[in-house]
């Protein structure tokens, strides 16, 4: 075994230990123990925040603290309010709030970002020249 064997298996230790925490409100969806995505982009944007965070730009915490006060702000909308359940719209909410308020992206950027996904101006494999 390579040591980049090593290393592709170190890097799902710490994420399954980051995960294995999450519990309750912050529970990620299973089936028969497996993570569960509905779309690609679920799975990006679980990827995505594990990366941030391994690559130290916040405390694994305060995301999840975060990400539990999103799903219960959707939990106290009346019903007739608030959208489908989609874990990973809370998710994914926690996630851009918290790169706000640590300053790792304005709220004007991430309008930006999240327009070019939208529109496919940043899907993979599109290049602008």
């Amino acid at each position: 075994m390579g040591p980049s064997k090593y290393k592709v298996q170190d890097g799902k230790r710490e994420v399954k230990q980051l995960i294995s925490n999450m519990d309750g409100h912050a529970a990620l969806p299973r089936k028969n123990g497996e993570l569960v995505f509905q779309s690609p982009w679920e799975s990006k944007t679980f990827g995505m925040a594990i990366a941030l965070h391994k690559n130290g730009l916040y405390d694994w915490e305060d995301f999840r603290n975060l990400l539990i006060q999103k799903i219960k702000e959707w939990q106290s909308k009346p019903t007739a309010n608030r959208r489908e359940w989609n874990y990973y719209e809370r998710w994914i909410s926690a996630l851009e709030e918290l790169l706000v308020n640590k300053g790792i992206i304005t709220r004007k950027e991430l309008a930006q970002r999240t327009f070019e996904f939208e529109t496919g101006l940043r899907d993979e494999g599109h290049h602008s020249h």
